[in-house]
């Protein structure tokens, strides 16, 4: 079968994208705009700027 319309076209990685957890950043910072995550024993800070970009920084 060959897709003829916008519809039949499926995007390319949707479905894994819908499998992967995701994760409110103002409930990261609790309506702040900073959190520490750690991983590997390893600090990391997020942060959200005022133009609502996410930063993340070791």
């Amino acid at each position: 079968m060959t897709a003829t319309r916008p519809a039949d076209f499926t995007r390319p990685g949707t479905s894994i994208l819908a499998r992967m957890p995701q994760h409110d950043a103002t409930q990261l910072t609790q309506g702040g705009n900073q959190a520490l995550i750690v991983l590997d024993e390893q600090v990391y800070q997020l942060r959200i700027t005022r133009a609502g970009k996410l930063i993340l920084t070791k």
